[in-house]
C-alpha cells in the first residue's frame, strides 16, 4: 500500500484500485522494447487518472530515468513531493512559471521565439542556466516549431546558450498517427525530424536526448526510439490502439480497477421506467441494482444503455441513462446484497470488462475512460 492511500475501514462508495506492481512490470516491459533508449514515464493529468506521485515513484523504481508532464504546474508538484531526477514539461503559455521551473531544475520545452525570450529572461533573473528542449513540429500541427522557423529558433537558442542563459538538453517532436500502422505520415515525420535534428546539430547544438517515440512508436517502431522514448498510456497497461494489439500482446497489464458498492437492490414490476427519460423500461418483473457512480465521477453519459458491469460473477449493462451520481443495472431477478461489489473495468482476467470495452461502447478511446475518473473516487494504491 502506498503511503498516500491506505484502505479505509468503512466500505467505500467507490474506489479506483491502482496496482503499482502491474505498473512497475509494465515499465520493465516497455524498457525491454525500448532497446538502448532511456524511458520517460509520462505522468501528466494525474498519471492519466492513476495518481501522479505514487505512479511516478513506481516508474522510477522500475527503471524509468525521466518523468514527463504536460503543464509546468504538474512538474512543480512532482518536485515538491520529492521526486528526484529529470522532469520535463512541455505545455506553456505566456507568463508561465519559468523562474520556478528553472529553480526546480526542470527541463522545459520551447516551441517558438516567445517562449525562448521568456525562459532566457527568467534565467537571467534567477541567475541560473535553464535546461531547454527545442520542440519541432514535424507534421502533427499542434505545439512545436515549424520547419521554416527552425533556423531562427536554433540560432537564437545557440546565442542564449553561448551567453550561459540556457543549455539545450534535447531536440524532440511528437507523432500524429503512430497508432495507425503504415500511415504515410509516420515515415514523413521521421524524415523531417531527422532533418531538423541534423540542422541543429550541424550548427552546434549538442543535445543530451533526441526523442519522438510515444507509446505506440515505442511498441511497434524501433527505428523511432533514438535516445529516449516517452511512454504514457502503455505504462498504465492500456493498448494505444486496438489495431496494434491488446495489452497482453505487448506484455502489459491494466493498472486501474474501478468498482463501487451497490447502494440498493429492489424488485420492480414489468413496465417500470428506469432513470431519466425512461429510455429503459423493464420488460417484466425484475430486480434493479443502483451503482453510486455517475458522470460527475467520470462515468460517460454516452455509456447509457450500454456500459458493461460485473456483479456477482455476471456481466450486466447500464439500464437507461447514466445520471450525475448514479446509474442502474437490471439484475434480471438476482438479488445480491446491498454493498456487493460492482466492477466497471479492470484487467479483464476475472471476467470484468476493461477500459477498452467501455471505450468501444462510448465511441472513444481508453485513454479518456481512465483519465476522466473524477476526484470523488479515491485512488487506492496497492502493491506499493
Amino acid at each position: 500500500m502506498s503511503e498516500t492511500s491506505a484502505v479505509p475501514t468503512a466500505p467505500l462508495r467507490a474506489r479506483a484500485e491502482i496496482d503499482l506492481g502491474a505498473l512497475r512490470a509494465n515499465v520493465r516491459a516497455l524498457r525491454a522494447r525500448a532497446g538502448g533508449a532511456h524511458l520517460m514515464a509520462v505522468v501528466k493529468s494525474d498519471a492519466y487518472g492513476h495518481g501522479a506521485v505514487p505512479c511516478a515513484r513506481a516508474a522510477l523504481q522500475a527503471g524509468a530515468t525521466w518523468l514527463g508532464t504536460a503543464t509546468p504546474e504538474e512538474a512543480l508538484a512532482l518536485r515538491a513531493a520529492g521526486l528526484p531526477g529529470r522532469i520535463m514539461c512541455w505545455l506553456w503559455v505566456p507568463g508561465g512559471p519559468w523562474r520556478q521551473a528553472i529553480e526546480a531544475d526542470l527541463d522545459v520545452a520551447v516551441s517558438g521565439m516567445w517562449a525562448l525570450r521568456e525562459v532566457t529572461a527568467a534565467a537571467r533573473e534567477a541567475g541560473r542556466t535553464a535546461r531547454v528542449q527545442l520542440k519541432a513540429d514535424t507534421g502533427l500541427g499542434r505545439n512545436g516549431c515549424q520547419p521554416e522557423d527552425w533556423p531562427e529558433l536554433v540560432g537564437a537558442a545557440l546565442q542564449a546558450e553561448a551567453a550561459g542563459l540556457i543549455q539545450v538538453t534535447g531536440l524532440w517532436s511528437h507523432f500524429a498517427c503512430a497508432d495507425e500502422p503504415g500511415h504515410p505520415s509516420i515515415a514523413a515525420q521521421l524524415t523531417r525530424f531527422r532533418e531538423m535534428v541534423a540542422y541543429a546539430e550541424e550548427r552546434g547544438v549538442q543535445p543530451e536526448v533526441r526523442h519522438i517515440a510515444n507509446s505506440p512508436a515505442t511498441l511497434t517502431l524501433p527505428e523511432t526510439h533514438f535516445d529516449l522514448v516517452r511512454t504514457g498510456i502503455a505504462m498504465y497497461g492500456i493498448s494505444p490502439s486496438p489495431e496494434l494489439g491488446t495489452p497482453a500482446d505487448f506484455g502489459l497489464r491494466p493498472v486501474m480497477t474501478l468498482s463501487a458498492s451497490l447502494a440498493l437492490v429492489k424488485r420492480v414490476p414489468g413496465g417500470h421506467g428506469v432513470s431519466y427519460g425512461h429510455h429503459y423500461v423493464t420488460p417484466g418483473e425484475t430486480t434493479l441494482g443502483l451503482v453510486p457512480l455517475g458522470y460527475a465521477d467520470g462515468i460517460p453519459r454516452h455509456a447509457s444503455g450500454g456500459g458493461p458491469v460485473l456483479i456477482d460473477g455476471k456481466l450486466r449493462t447500464v439500464a437507461g441513462r447514466v445520471a450525475m451520481d448514479q446509474f442502474v443495472v437490471d439484475l434480471g431477478g438476482d438479488e445480491p446484497e446491498p454493498g456487493t461489489r460492482a466492477v466497471l473495468f479492470g484487467p479483464g482476467d476475472g471476467g470484468e470488462p476493461t477500459a477498452e470495452d467501455w471505450a468501444q461502447v462510448c465511441g472513444t478511446i481508453a485513454y479518456e475512460i481512465v483519465t476522466r475518473i473524477g476526484t470523488r473516487v479515491p485512488r487506492v494504491h496497492v502493491n506499493g
